[in-house]
Parts: structure tokens; sequence; C-alpha cells
């Protein structure tokens, strides 16, 4: 059971998670993430919500879409030199 935070968007709070279920491993570079519809299974939320998370994770270039197939975590960012 998640113990929401009330100053921080319930989307903002997901894409934390999923972020941190990145950085440990739990999901690896190119392997799929929940779906929108899995997410508002696991943490109670309206699609919309759920939505917003996985957008979220977009912008920010943690994850990438493959129209028809899923969201998937991105590869590791490369250092600019």
């Amino acid at each position: 059971m998640i113990v929401w935070k009330p100053n921080l968007p319930k989307s903002d709070q997901i894409a934390n998670i999923i972020r941190e279920r990145i950085a440990d491993g739990t999901y690896r570079p190119d392997e799929a993430v929940p779906s929108q519809f899995q997410l508002v299974e696991e943490f109670g939320v309206a699609r919309g919500t759920a939505r917003k998370a996985v957008v979220k994770l977009m912008e920010s270039g943690d994850v990438y879409t493959v129209r028809g197939l899923g969201t998937f975590v991105s590869p590791p960012k490369q250092p600019s030199s």
C-alpha cells in the first residue's frame, strides 16, 4: 500500500517510483515497464494520472514508447564529451 504525499501530484510520485525501479535494476534497459492499465491497477489511480506519469518519464528521457508494443526503459545516457 502506497502512502501518498499530499504536496506532490500522484503522477509525479508514480514517475519517481518507476525511476527508482529503473535505478535499482527492477526494470532494465529496453525492457518493458508496466502499461498504463497496470499502473492503474497497482497504484489505484485514474488512467489519466497513470498516463501523466508515463508522459513525465518520456519527457525526462527515462522511457520511450513503441507504438503497438508498449513503453520501455531507455538505454543509459552516454556522457557528453
